[in-house]
């Protein structure tokens, strides 16, 4: 698994955030992550507020919406 940098769009108090933030920590200990909260601007939250938890890598800009599990997560790592 290469070593990218992702974004974890999340907001707060939501639990599915932090599912996503334990899948990602025991799939991809490695990962080096930034969590972004979608209330921090207008437009991050008219793009990601219904979506959350959202990942994103910045290498290639794709995204990895929820519901993921622990293989979805690789083979988006990958």
């Amino acid at each position: 698994m290469s070593n990218v940098t992702i974004l974890l769009y999340s907001g707060k108090d939501c639990c599915l955030c932090d599912e996503a933030e334990v899948i990602l920590n025991y799939a991809a200990p490695d990962a080096s992550y930034n969590k972004v909260d979608v209330r921090a601007s207008t437009e991050l939250y008219h793009l990601y507020g219904a979506r959350i938890p959202v990942l994103k890598r910045l290498d290639t800009e794709l995204e990895l919406e929820w519901p993921f599990n622990e293989q979805q997560l690789r083979e988006f790592l990958s």
